[in-house]
Formats: structure tokens, C-alpha cells, sequence
């Protein structure tokens, strides 16, 4: 375990680094809480032992700072005689626990050792709920294909940490919902989720919306405002089609991420925000870059953590499963009693390229819903464009059909599939090469069930 001793005296961090050595941890120093925060953004560690009184920057001071600018590491602060109601004032706002002095090496390697366990049991829990978060479908968001799978696996680990992440992918392809989860799974997740595209915002209010504004600060400006910023303090600021920014907001936006300042439009002094910031786009920013049109520096500070999003298109086998999710959705919604989709109309819709992706495919079910007559889609309620992703006949001789031949030859393979597993449509699935709800899908459009 990574090691951080800080203490004013010299003897304190000499005799602290030798009994951690000696029970094998990597150890370090630093002599106030102002040289800490410097060694952390230089090497990270698992663990602080930190002293509360200190001059240039004392415990509290170290640890408040510490957590503002999201550091994971257990912070153990020591405390003189007396010192004990500071001491529980800094495990009030976040230190794991406290050492009073004098101490002896066995007390400090019991407190460290139960720091341990608890880390342990900590990451151990929180590696099933992320398992047991991805195989559920992650909080929503649809899809069990390995495309997404690996993007909500990412996801949910990026939660914990305050490193920045850009979410990139087309327009339709679930930016805002990755954005969503990630809040969710942070330890912001109890404070506000505020989102804002900044292409839809004209570019003389963009300023005011992202930072506020002061009374008098232009014509109509009446009273002072907040902007998004603080509105979303102490939780997680979306800016989504970054790539819209004006390179004029670019600069004030790198100082508001790299200061953790924003001054409100009108404004003639700094104010404090602590908001993570989560970025998403459908531009190819490094494009963008390339032609200045945004930032080189904004790009590199938004961009430690990327998830790209695969379009609809590369992961048609979560089809089956969203057209059945947003039927239920609509069906709730709307009052209607649709409950299947015909084997031709699935057909279509997993033969079609889908350019809106998932926003698109959403949209096409809740017009279909309103147009059944009754509980299930027919291919003939889809829209024209839908139906002509079903491959047509060349010819009238069925040897020339590339849709009958193909038809036979997916028939054949299923068929086989079933015999070689006995029957077990899960494991056939997985020989195919298919989700299982599309291998039922296929199972019932051949006649291949019991």
C-alpha cells in the first residue's frame, strides 16, 4: 500500500516511515498539508496519515482541499492531547478515522490493518454491484450486446473518480443516459444532475447560462442570476454537443474546469463551484482541433476518460430487446395493449440500418403502438423506409431468391444448433453467434418451436 506520512516534525515522519516500511507499505512524507496536495497531484497514494495541527496548511484545511479536488486515498488524521474535537470534526467531513498521540507502532498498524480490511470489503462490494449493474442492463439503459456491455463496464468504473470523460458517439445513441448513470454511480449522486446542449443555446446567452449573470449586466439583466455551474454544486455539470462551443466560452470554460472558478457574467470577483463536469459530442473533435475551431488544451482537459457509444447499427441484437422495452414504455404511457411484433415486422426492423439510432428506433415504436389495431405490430404499420430493409426476390424462380436462400440457409443453421445442444435455446444462441431473445424470434418466424 501506497503511503502518505504528514507532519510538521521531522521525527514524527521518520519514525512513522520506518514502522510502515517494516510491515512493507511504500512510504512518503511531506511536512505541512500545502506539500501533500502537491505530492498527491504528482503520485497518487491509498492512504494519508495526516497530522492536525501544522502550519501553512493545517488537516482540516489539507482534507477539505483534498476532497474538493476528488482524492480517493483514506485519510488517517493524528491528533495531540486535546486535540480530539478537531479530530472528530475531520472525520465529520470525510477522514476515515484518527490516532491520538503519543501512540506506539502497534496501534498504528492495527488502525492501518482495519483500513485495509475495509478497503478490501469496500472494492469487493463494489465490484459485484458492478457486475450485477452491467448484467441488469445498466440502470436503463438497454442492450446486452458486447458493444455496450464494455461501454457500461467503463462507465461504472469512471463513476468513482473524478477524472473527466468525454462520451462520444452519433446523435440517437444514448449520450445523456451514460451521463445520467455516471452521476448516479458517483458519490455526487445525491446532488443535482444539471444538463445543457450548447448547440441549442444562442451564443450571447450561452455565457450567462453556463456562469450567471449580475443585476445590470445587460439590458434585461434585473436582478442577479445563477448559471448552471452553481446550480449544479456539488454534483455533476453535463455539457453536451461540447463541440458547439464558441472558442470565446472555450477559454472560460478551461479556467472554470482548471480553477474551479467561474465569475458570473457582469461579475468582478471569482466564486468557488465543486461540480464535475461530464462532456459528450457527435463531432470528431480531434477534427475540430485540427481546424481550430476548438481548443487543443480544452480538448486534452476534457478528454482523460473517453466512451464511445457504438451506433444501433453495430449492435443489432439489442434490438428485439429495446422494441420490446419502449412497447411496455409507450404501452404505460399511452393506454394501448400492444404486446408483440410480428416475425416479418421484426425482421424489417433488424434488417434496417437505423441512422437515428435508438432515439429513431423509440420514435418508430411509439408511432406504431398508435397505429395497431390491435395487440400486435405488422409489418405493413411500419414506415415505408422500415419495410424496404427487407430484402425483396430478384426473380420469380425461387432458386434466384436471395431472401429464400438465405431464409433456407439460417433455417438449416438454427435447426442444427438445436439438435447439437438438445434443444437448449440459450447455448444454440450462443453457437449462432445470436442474442437468445433473437434466436426466438427467428424459432418462431420458421416454425421451429414446440
Amino acid at each position: 500500500m501506497k503511503v502518505l506520512v504528514v507532519d510538521d516534525e521531522a521525527g514524527l515522519r521518520h519514525t512513522l516511515s520506518l514502522i510502515l516500511r517494516d510491515e512493507g507499505h511504500d512510504v512518503s512524507t511531506a511536512d505541512d498539508g500545502a506539500a501533500a496536495l502537491s505530492a498527491l497531484t504528482e503520485h497518487d497514494a491509498d492512504l494519508v496519515l495526516c497530522d492536525v495541527r501544522m502550519p501553512v496548511m493545517d488537516g482540516l484545511q489539507f482534507l477539505d482541499r483534498y476532497r474538493e479536488v476528488g482524492g480517493g486515498a483514506l485519510v488517517i488524521m493524528m491528533s495531540a492531547y486535546g486535540d480530539d474535537e478537531a479530530a472528530l470534526e475531520a472525520m465529520q467531513r470525510g477522514a476515515y478515522d484518527y490516532i491520538p498521540k503519543p501512540f506506539k507502532a502497534d496501534q498504528v498498524i492495527l488502525v492501518i490493518r482495519k483500513a485495509i480490511e475495509r478497503e478490501k470489503l469496500r472494492h469487493r462490494v463494489a465490484q459485484l454491484q458492478d457486475e450485477l449493474f452491467v448484467a441488469r442492463g445498466g440502470d436503463g439503459i438497454i442492450g446486452h450486446s458486447e458493444a455496450m456491455r464494455s461501454v457500461l463496464d467503463v462507465a461504472v468504473k469512471v463513476a468513482r473518480h473524478a477524472s473527466s470523460v468525454l462520451i462520444t458517439g452519433e446523435s440517437g445513441t444514448g449520450k445523456e443516459l451514460v451521463a445520467r448513470l455516471i452521476h448516479r454511480r458517483s458519490p455526487r449522486a445525491e446532488a443535482p444532475f444539471v444538463a445543457i446542449n450548447c448547440g441549442a443555446i444562442p451564443e450571447s446567452l450561452l455565457e450567462s447560462e453556463l456562469f450567471g449573470h449580475v443585476k445590470g449586466a445587460f439590458t434585461g439583466a434585473s436582478t442577479d442570476r445563477r448559471g448552471l455551474f452553481e446550480e449544479a454544486e456539488g454534483g455533476t455539470l453535463f455539457l453536451d454537443e461540447i463541440g458547439e462551443l464558441p472558442v470565446a466560452l472555450q477559454v472560460k470554460l478551461l479556467r472554470a474546469l482548471q480553477e474551479s472558478e467561474i465569475r458570473p457574467v457582469g461579475g468582478n470577483a471569482d466564486r468557488r463551484v465543486d461540480v464535475r463536469v461530464v462532456t459528450a459530442t457527435a463531432r470528431v473533435l480531434e477534427d475540430e482541433v485540427a481546424a481550430a475551431r476548438f481548443r487543443a488544451d480544452l480538448y486534452y482537459r476534457i478528454n482523460v476518460v473517453r466512451l464511445h457509444l457504438p451506433p444501433l447499427r453495430d449492435r443489432k441484437e439489442d434490438v428485439p430487446e429495446l422494441v420490446q422495452h419502449f412497447i411496455a414504455h409507450h404501452n404505460q404511457r399511452l393506454g394501448t395493449r400492444v404486446s408483440t411484433v410480428s416475425p416479418a415486422a421484426m425482421r424489417a426492423l433488424l434488417d434496417y440500418r437505423w441512422p437515428g439510432n435508438v432515439r429513431e428506433l423509440e420514435n418508430i415504436v411509439e408511432r406504431v403502438i398508435v397505429l395497431a389495431d390491435g395487440t400486435q405490430v405488422e409489418l405493413k404499420q411500419l414506415p415505408p423506409e422500415v419495410r424496404g430493409g427487407v430484402p425483396k426476390s430478384v426473380s420469380r424462380d425461387g432458386a434466384l431468391s436471395v431472401k429464400r436462400q438465405t431464409e433456407s440457409l439460417e433455417r438449416s443453421l438454427i435447426e442444427q444448433a438445436l439438435q447439437r445442444t438438445g434443444g437448449n435455446r440459450t447455448r444454440a444462441a450462443e453457437l449462432l453467434d445470436l442474442s437468445h431473445r433473437a434466436l426466438l424470434y427467428k424459432i418462431r418466424e420458421y416454425g421451429l418451436g414446440d
